[in-house]
């Protein structure tokens, strides 16, 4: 269970020694030179270092390098932060986070942007989804409000169904994990190009019956397909998609009933941490606290501004 009365989310010492203890487990690490455990403590700094690299001998703290770099928010309330996000299975609003931490909306939406950043992996760092006598499910979805609910100057008049919504593409592998992409649009070429990245080929791929993965199927050692139009979901207990529509389920009460509205512009990180939470589940064996410590480890070598993630 979250215990939200730790030192760590009250307290700024406490959150720096959580801190370091989580992404230091071997000791400091210089984000300068890349030493490790060869920095020495500022007596008179507590928290500040000085590494001890005769080439390198710069100063730097556990947030050097990091998302939380040169942040005037306390420690401990991103500490806090992070943890209620990663405890929240349908994610946790801008807005309650603000009342929640005591600081402004602008300050919590900021925040949030900045913990999505740090569950996006780093490119190149995940190997391919599957493998052999693995299964894994495609499907696409669309996100986006009903064209009759929005306001008069906002409707597209261009018919039902997807238009005015984003198509996603989620990719699972049963027992595993999901990777998930806001895509362009849900042509072959474009599907492709995701799923031949991001899936092994010696994995047997199941999807519906869109014709758009037809040809996509013949390039891994098999291919399954249901045929939703004709109320076909599950054959065999073997052939179908319920897996990938289990994850939509929960990526779209999220943002239905939590975030309520998601721009195009910022779709890609809300899908980075629906992924992850997906990712670092129970079911798998990580509770809330290991979970959000996962997701600590990932605030090094990125840095997201104010200006590059604010709507243009």
């Amino acid at each position: 269970m979250s215990d939200l009365t730790a030192a760590r989310f009250h307290n700024e010492i406490a959150a720096r020694e959580y801190l370091q203890a989580t992404r230091w487990p071997d000791g400091p690490i210089c984000p300068h030179c890349g030493s490790v455990n060869k920095a020495y403590e500022n007596k008179a700094k507590p928290g500040v270092y000085r590494c001890g690299e005769p080439e390198c001998r710069m100063d730097f703290s556990i947030t050097v390098g990091t998302l939380f770099e040169r942040s005037h928010i306390p420690l401990h309330k991103w500490l806090l932060a992070t943890h209620l996000i990663m405890s929240s299975k349908k994610g946790y609003s801008a807005h309650q986070l603000h009342r929640t931490l005591d600081v402004t909306y602008k300050t919590a939406w900021f925040m949030a942007h900045r913990i999505r950043a740090a569950l996006t992996p780093m490119p190149g760092k995940e190997g391919p989804l599957g493998g052999q006598n693995k299964v894994v499910e495609a499907d696409e979805t669309y996100i986006g409000g009903k064209e009759k609910n929005k306001h008069a100057n906002k409707r597209l008049h261009a018919g039902r169904g997807a238009i005015g919504k984003e198509p996603v593409l989620s990719l699972v592998e049963r027992g595993g994990k999901v990777r998930s992409r806001h895509v362009s649009d849900v042509s072959a070429k474009t599907l492709r190009s995701a799923m031949v990245e991001q899936i092994d080929k010696a994995s047997y791929l199941m999807t519906d019956e869109a014709p758009v993965y037809t040809k996509i199927g013949n390039e891994f050692v098999g291919h399954g397909t249901v045929n939703h139009s004709r109320e076909e979901y599950v054959r065999a207990y073997f052939w179908h998609t319920n897996t990938a529509e289990g994850y939509f389920s929960i990526l779209k009460r999220g943002i239905m009933g939590t975030f309520h509205h998601v721009s195009p512009q910022h779709l890609h990180r809300y899908l980075a941490e629906f992924d992850f939470r997906y990712n670092e589940r129970s079911a798998l064996g990580v509770e809330d606290t290991e979970r959000a410590a996962k997701a600590l480890k990932g605030i090094g070598g990125k840095r997201l501004l104010y200006r590059d993630s604010s709507p243009v």
